[in-house]
């Protein structure tokens, strides 16, 4: 019975209906008292086909699963300007899911989910084919992918809590000029994928506690032009895995108590790494290339022992952060339960003496003697 462009307010209560509530002109749905949408674990709950929705104070519940759609708590479908804002998604399939959407801003949801396998669980933010979307103050918890892009641009994400997703906590192909700002991805399968995308950057994240034989906080593979500023990579195995990130721009990030800060792959060519801060890791770089046209310069070291005569701030003899050991590893995994033993030290000690086995093209020449603010 609304006109376009009503305000329809839905009052505290248990509300099962018996198919998908489809929006299809201009509302706003507001819930007061967080009135419970239950899909009762048998269909999609909501889907909006109208541009200038908003859905906001709802509680949405026990979404189905589907082997053949990608039912979701809430989807909206070739829309402009939707609003998708404070609501919580209980056990869901997938959550939000847009597709073919142009301009929409979701913010301040809660999404929790407990689906133990991959097969059975959807992902908490899903975004297909989508331009100018804004995805800011979510909290994502136990899905497959906490927040999955395919095909999206000039979209942004910021202050997002990702973390405790089976698979990764951000996930994304194809999506070109995209900026990921004061995010944190904590303790999922893996940090976060970038795939295939041109120009991303990322800004004030926090990648943590990854951790497992593939795991790593962030995952570059065939992307252009990126850039990473002023990032905490924290206890991940990997911190930053780079496989074909051309040209990439890392620059006073902090890698701290990882198993592997980088690894660069051969693939990766003329990425520079300016002004970071390597400590506490098992491994500050390994590279399965020799030749690399990566340039490292100005970093902090913590196992740096060099001196600074001039007192200018930056060593006077270049430090090799690719250390011996972590390719004996690289080629033979058990290897590592040597890694505090006096052996190693004693190859770390002699490596340093003649450096004739780590990669030159992978020296800091330059390297700082403080920790780099950021």
């Amino acid at each position: 019975m609304a006109s376009p462009h009503d305000r329809i307010v839905v009052d505290k209560g248990l509300y099962r209906e018996r198919s998908t509530i489809v929006v299809d002109k201009p509302l706003t749905l507001v819930g007061e008292g967080w009135p419970v949408l239950d899909g009762e674990n048998a269909r999609q709950i909501m889907l909006v086909t109208a541009d200038s929705v908003t859905v906001r104070g709802f509680r949405f519940e026990h979404v189905g699963t589907s082997f053949r759609e990608d039912w979701a708590a809430l989807r909206v479908d070739d829309a402009v300007g939707c609003r998708i804002d404070g609501n919580r998604f209980e056990d869901s399939f997938f959550g939000i899911y847009l597709a073919s959407v142009t301009d929409c801003v979701v913010s301040g949801n809660v999404l929790r989910t407990a689906r133990l396998r991959e097969s059975v669980s959807g992902n908490g933010i899903h975004l297909w084919q989508s331009t100018r979307i804004t995805i800011e103050d979510n909290s994502i918890t136990g899905h497959r992918d906490g927040i999955y892009f395919e095909f999206v641009h000039h979209t942004l994400i910021r202050r997002n809590v990702s973390e405790g997703n089976l698979r990764y906590g951000l996930h994304f192909m194809y999506s070109d000029d995209c900026r990921y700002i004061d995010n944190i991805f904590r303790g999922n399968g893996s940090g976060v994928a970038v795939m295939y995308t041109n120009r991303v950057e990322m800004t004030g994240n926090r990648f943590e506690g990854n951790w497992g034989g593939a795991a790593y906080g962030l995952l570059l593979k065939e992307i252009n032009d990126g850039k990473l500023t002023g990032n905490v990579f924290l206890r991940n195995t990997t911190a930053l895995l780079a496989d074909g990130a051309n040209r990439l721009q890392a620059h006073r990030n902090d890698f701290v108590n990882n198993g592997w800060a980088v690894k660069l792959a051969a693939s990766t060519q003329d990425a520079r790494f300016t002004g970071n801060n390597y400590i506490g890791n098992s491994f500050d770089v390994s590279s399965n290339n020799s030749e690399q046209t990566t340039v490292f310069a100005g970093n902090y070291w913590d196992g740096y022992e060099g001196y600074d005569l001039n007192r200018d701030g930056y060593g006077d003899v270049p430090f090799r952060p690719v250390r011996l050991f972590a390719a004996i590893v690289e080629g033979n995994a058990p290897a590592i339960i040597l890694l505090r033993s006096p052996f190693v030290r004693l190859l770390d000690s002699a490596e340093r003496l003649l450096p004739f086995f780590t990669p030159a093209a992978l020296a800091d020449n330059r390297p700082a003697m403080a920790r780099v603010s950021r």
